[in-house]
């Protein structure tokens, strides 16, 4: 195990590629069978029902913080520059989620009872919100120590888990109820795994006990995590909360199986932020004169994956949604995915900007723009959606996450001027890329999807070979990062 920060760096480094590469096909995996389950899970509930169980999710996100006050992200932090003492600060932490865990399910059910009616779902409700926060906190020791392979075990088999599970219910015509039960079972067993494999693979030794002195410690360092999330989970939900105020259960199951490929895709930033937050930590502390190459190259990264999946889900929005419409009754949420589109590339590259903030112990400057951003959601809501439902609600989405952006992008440089990012010098090649590849599919939009969606692929990677968007010192360090895996310790 690398004990130093610039051990740690060292290795985070040299592991950065492998473990993003590791990750991000098993989300891919993991997303696509994520998204039949929800094809059948939609259309075995139909509409209303669906409705009613993605608004329990949305109220389980809002009071996850309770059981966390942003304690997770800093131990990722800690643990990876200070590796000796990851089982000291694990073991503190499983005790005290215990009571926060408490806290969080009394409160979610409370709000869940008392905002929606939803009285019959509160116990499954805090049961998935626990297994939720304990199977989240453990396997953020796998990036803290540049491990991601055995998170992305774990992201596979928790999905197979589901899946199964889903299917069953579906064909037994299960309830609500039954469903989340399921998501809790599989959260139970990464709870089991990570456990597991902490202890085999010696990555820490878990010392069970309560150190007041840590918690007291890392309270103040902690919050402005904690306010950074709920915000971010306002921000992000605010739209399903209020439309649910105003329209019907039904128009709430419109409005999220549009959003359905909008957030499924939020998981390739977040795999590969993940990876890299831990890294720019380390940088910060140990190696600040690599941290604004490293920044450079995360954003160009996520403006490289997340510009094309905006132009592609534009241009093909109808075979799209039709993949998921199989009852018939989510005609509607085409004109919302279609507006959802434009928001794909700043949910990518806003992780840049998080990411960065909290690095540079800076995740109080996070929380300011994650709150500006929450007001700038709330009111875009409360204004569009009276007037124009779901559909509002689309718009105020993509607005907001353009606004995050924004705040992002001007914190980070703040009082750091070395670190401002030249956008547009680093992005303008791969916008051409990308509109070069929209081109070419809407003219051959008419076929089938399982045709168009691999030629849009093709015509965009080798436009970014032709406008030279990557450049050769990139593919050599892409490239050697994935050889360097392959080799004998």
């Amino acid at each position: 195990m690398t004990d130093t920060a610039e051990g740690a760096a060292a290795q985070l480094g040299t592991r950065a590629v492998s473990n993003s590469v590791f990750i991000l096909v098993a989300r891919t995996v993991s997303k696509a069978i994520s998204l039949v389950v929800v094809i059948v899970l939609a259309n075995a509930l139909g509409d209303a029902n669906y409705g009613r169980y993605t608004t329990l999710i949305v109220y389980s996100g809002l009071f996850a913080v309770i059981g966390d006050l942003g304690f997770q992200s800093l131990y990722t932090r800690e643990a990876a520059r200070n590796r000796a003492e990851l089982g000291h600060y694990l073991g503190t932490l499983i005790v005290f989620r215990i009571g926060l865990a408490a806290a969080a399910a009394v409160v979610f059910g409370i709000a869940l009872g008392l905002g929606t009616g939803l009285t019959t779902l509160i116990v499954p409700g805090a049961a998935l919100l626990t297994a939720t926060a304990f199977a989240t906190l453990l396997r953020n020791t796998f990036y803290s120590v540049g491990r991601a392979e055995f998170d992305a075990i774990a992201i596979v088999v928790e999905t197979l888990i589901q899946a199964g599970l889903i299917v069953f219910g579906a064909r037994r015509h299960a309830g609500v109820a039954y469903y989340i039960w399921a998501y809790t079972a599989s959260y139970s067993f990464t709870i089991l795994y990570s456990v597991a494999v902490i202890h085999l693979f010696r990555l820490g030794r878990i010392r069970l006990g309560l150190d007041v002195n840590l918690i007291w410690r890392w309270l103040p360092l902690a919050l402005p995590f904690a306010f950074t999330f709920f915000l971010t989970n306002v921000y992000f939900r605010a739209g399903f909360v209020i439309l649910q105020q105003f329209r019907s259960f039904a128009e709430v199951g419109w409005f999220t199986l549009a959003y359905k490929p909008f957030e499924a895709l939020q998981f390739v930033p977040l795999a590969i932020q993940t990876v890299v937050y831990p890294l720019l930590a380390v940088y910060f502390v140990s190696d600040p004169s690599r941290l604004k190459v490293a920044y450079e190259r995360f954003f160009k990264v996520l403006v490289l994956l997340g510009w094309p999946l905006t132009v592609g889900t534009f241009v093909l929005v109808h075979p799209i949604n039709q993949i998921f419409n199989r009852s018939g009754e989510f005609a509607q949420s085409e004109p919302a995915l279609r507006v959802l589109a434009f928001g794909i590339v700043f949910l990518f590259v806003n992780s840049a900007f998080y990411a960065m903030l909290n690095a540079m112990n800076r995740q109080g400057l996070n929380a300011w723009a994650t709150a500006l951003a929450t007001i700038v959601a709330v009111a875009l809501n409360l204004a569009a959606i009276p007037l124009f439902g779901y559909i509002g609600a689309s718009f105020a989405t993509v607005l907001t996450e353009a606004a995050l952006c924004t705040f992002g992008w001007w914190f980070v440089q703040v009082r750091r001027p070395e670190l401002r990012l030249a956008v547009v010098r680093i992005a303008w090649r791969i916008v051409l890329a990308g509109l070069v590849m929209g081109a070419v599919l809407y003219l051959i939009r008419r076929y089938s999807i399982f045709l168009t969606a691999p030629a849009g692929f093709v015509v965009y990677a080798l436009a970014i070979y032709f406008v030279r968007a990557v450049e050769p010192e990139e593919w050599r360090l892409a490239r050697d990062g994935l050889i360097s895996r392959l080799r004998p310790a």
